[in-house]
């Protein structure tokens, strides 16, 4: 964790965890998860960070390095670190998204120089001390804010060809996760493409849950499901169910139900 002027950064970089982490601030609960791939060699590529910043706004952010390309772990852990210092360096709680445009642009410029073919997805939401909320989006991590009652209020579209499937209505969320090309992404931090999608602003209610997360979560569990288990119980307990759905369905082989191991980040904002 760091501290600075009066903010404060919790990364969560190759994490290893065997339970979830809590952090009471700017009168919510925050929780986080991250572990490997079951039984995977290889370190984390899953990167995510907490940023409270001194004017009271919080921003959580999930990055994705890309499975099978060189350095993904490093590539994940650039764009959540660019994106925590860009924001401490601004001065404007009033409006963060320049902020939050900039950091990722910089993790971009970053991964690029490194050469070597490193890139990772991103999805950051920030909520600013009026408790209105706003995504930003590159790649197929993903974020939801769910209501009381389970209604999404919000949810991020994915950055791939599937994703803008659902999204048009071309095929339906089932028939997404069984599709050929549901692991392909069309944009990426690491890509001279690049291209930052951003969110409404989004009013929360008191009751309001945020969930964000990499596809660890997202591919392993339908959206009614993460919806259900995200907004119900006290906030360790959510996410643990989560993280249990998710794990038993990364290790099983049922055809009719969504299963792929992967690396695994997750956030809650809860009430």
């Amino acid at each position: 964790m760091e501290t600075t002027l009066g903010s404060t950064v919790r990364y969560y970089l190759e994490s290893e965890m065997d339970q979830a982490d809590l952090i009471d601030v700017a009168g919510g609960h925050f929780v986080a998860f991250s572990r490997t791939c079951p039984e995977k060699d290889e370190p984390n590529d899953d990167s995510a960070v907490i940023i409270h910043t001194s004017g009271g706004a919080v921003v959580l952010a999930v990055a994705d390095g890309v499975g099978g390309a060189p350095l993904g772990y490093k590539a994940s852990a650039i764009a959540v670190q660019c994106l925590a210092e860009t924001l401490l360096d601004h001065d404007d709680d009033r409006d963060l998204r320049p902020a939050i445009l900039d950091g990722i642009e910089r993790a971009n410029a970053e991964i690029l120089d490194m050469g070597t073919g490193a890139a990772t997805t991103i999805c950051v939401v920030e909520i600013n001390h009026r408790r209105v909320a706003r995504g930003y989006q590159v790649g197929d991590s993903m974020a939801l804010i769910v209501g009381q009652r389970g209604a999404i209020k919000w949810k991020s579209v994915s950055h791939s060809p599937v994703g803008y499937a659902i999204e048009s209505g071309l095929i339906d969320e089932m028939d997404a996760m069984h599709h050929d090309e549901r692991h392909l992404v069309s944009n990426l931090v690491g890509s001279r493409e690049m291209h930052i999608e951003i969110g409404p602003a989004i009013a929360l209610a008191a009751r309001d849950t945020i969930v964000v997360g990499s596809d660890g979560l997202f591919d392993n569990l339908h959206l009614s499901e993460v919806t259900a288990l995200a907004r119900v119980g006290r906030p360790l307990d959510r996410i643990d169910a989560l993280v249990k759905l998710a794990t038993e369905r990364m290790q099983q082989h049922d055809a009719d139900a969504p299963g792929k191991p992967d690396d695994l980040a997750l956030l809650l904002m809860t009430p």
